[in-house]
């Protein structure tokens, strides 16, 4: 089972999700907060596997949630936004999110996305990926130069993997074009992103393309 905490300050959406979730008969909703405190504070007392996290609310907003979440490891974080490009997004990837969908996602890929999260890939909504890592990748630039030292650490296939996370390729897009097994896959990714000190493959793919390999 996929342990699901629920982080959505108006009742009626999260009443939703919930809906949505509990409809998986993979996933167990193990908890609902109001706010980004009772989130932090929930997933401190519950350890879900995942957060699924509003990126606007009270008290604490899902950014700084997010970033408390993943620094002392007690889940994997999926934000909802209702704009695809806004600077809540960029900080919830900033701060280590999984990745992150729209609210207007259909049932059926919601579920999808907590499910791929869980196999430990990132997820963002579709329509946007590419583009999404392309000027995440063009801010973070303009603020700081990622050095190509920080690649020294990497074996040839490491790299290779990073560069296909950099096109915003899954697992299984990998594994295919490398042609090699999907969970080997999965290890590269799990061991570049421990060399490079990054937290999700979704910072992962920005670096790639901020070095441009």
């Amino acid at each position: 089972m996929i342990r699901v905490l629920v982080a959505e300050d108006q009742s009626a959406v999260r009443a939703g999700l919930v809906l949505i979730l509990r409809s998986a008969p993979d996933v167990e909703v193990v908890g609902e907060a109001a706010d980004g405190e009772q989130a932090v504070a929930l997933a401190r007392e519950l350890r879900p596997d995942l957060v699924l996290m509003d990126v606007q609310m009270p008290r604490l907003d899902g950014v700084s949630a997010t970033r408390q979440v993943v620094a002392e490891g007690l889940a994997d974080v999926l934000v909802l936004t209702t704009f695809d490009l806004d600077e809540y997004v960029f900080g919830a990837l900033r701060a280590g999110a999984a990745g992150f969908l729209l609210k207007n996602t259909e049932a059926k890929d919601l579920v999808d996305a907590v499910r791929t999260v869980a196999r430990g890939e990132g997820v963002v909504a579709p329509a946007v990926t590419r583009r999404l890592i392309a000027e995440f990748a063009a801010r973070s630039a303009r603020r700081t130069t990622a050095d190509p030292a920080v690649l020294d650490t990497l074996t040839r296939r490491e790299r290779e993997v990073l560069s296909c996370l950099g096109e915003g390729l899954s697992n299984a897009d990998i594994a295919v074009r490398l042609d090699m097994a999907e969970a080997t896959v999965k290890t590269h990714v799990s061991r570049l992103l421990g060399k490079l000190g990054l937290r999700s493959r979704v910072q992962a793919a920005v670096l790639a393309q901020e070095l441009g390999i």
